[in-house]
Formats: structure tokens, C-alpha cells, sequence
């Protein structure tokens, strides 16, 4: 009885932790779009971009950071330039300014919401 019991509680278990786990990645997405806009009202290429999330907390790897920077590239919300920088080409990316209008609004939304969810779980500001 205690075995089906234990795999029972394990396998709910992991359905919790599967579910936890896709939430937290959605959760993140929308968090570091929002860090990727803002940080780019600087031109960076890649590499300094990540290096600056990073410092921040922000850690991304390639893998997703180059797909998005691409997808907002085609949104219009960012342009780009490849420029050849220490005897290499490297592909710069900047806020274009309906990046930049996008922005302010996304950032008013953000501090509407972290108010609201704030005040919802009882915390000081």
C-alpha cells in the first residue's frame, strides 16, 4: 500500500513541479522581453547584451536570446546593424522608436501590475 501511495504522491508531485516549471518559463518570457527592450534603448550586439542581463540577475542563454532579438527585430520593435567591430562583424541592435513607444507603454503595464499583484499578496511596497 505505502508503494502505490508513494508513487501516487510522486507522480502528483511531478505534475506539480511540471507545472510550476511552464509557468516560471512563462512567467520569465514576458519579464526578460521587457529587460531586452529596455536594455537596448543602448545599441549592444549580443554578447554585451546577455553580459548586461546577467549582471542584472537576468540570465539568457543564446539559444533564446537570439530568436527573440530576431522576432522583435521583425515586430519592428528593434533595428539593426552589422558593423565590424576588434577585426569581426557583429550584428548591433538598438529600440527603434515604435520599440521605444512600445516600451513606455509595457512599462506602465508592468508597474501597474506589480502594484496590483503587490497589494494583492500583502506586501509593503
Amino acid at each position: 500500500m505505502c508503494h502505490t501511495l508513494c508513487n501516487e504522491h510522486y507522480v502528483t508531485h511531478m505534475g506539480a513541479e511540471d507545472h510550476f516549471e511552464s509557468l516560471r518559463l512563462e512567467l520569465r518570457r514576458g519579464s526578460l522581453i521587457l529587460a531586452v527592450l529596455a536594455a537596448l534603448r543602448d545599441e549592444r550586439y549580443g554578447y554585451t547584451l546577455r553580459k548586461a542581463l546577467a549582471d542584472e540577475g537576468l540570465e539568457i542563454d543564446e539559444g533564446a536570446l537570439y530568436p527573440m532579438l530576431r522576432r522583435l527585430e521583425t515586430q519592428g520593435l528593434l533595428s539593426s546593424q552589422w558593423r565590424e567591430e576588434d577585426k569581426r562583424k557583429k550584428r548591433f541592435y538598438r529600440l527603434s522608436p515604435d520599440g521605444e513607444a512600445v516600451l513606455q507603454r509595457l512599462l506602465a503595464e508592468w508597474r501597474a501590475l506589480n502594484r496590483s499583484v503587490t497589494d494583492i499578496l500583502g506586501e509593503a511596497r
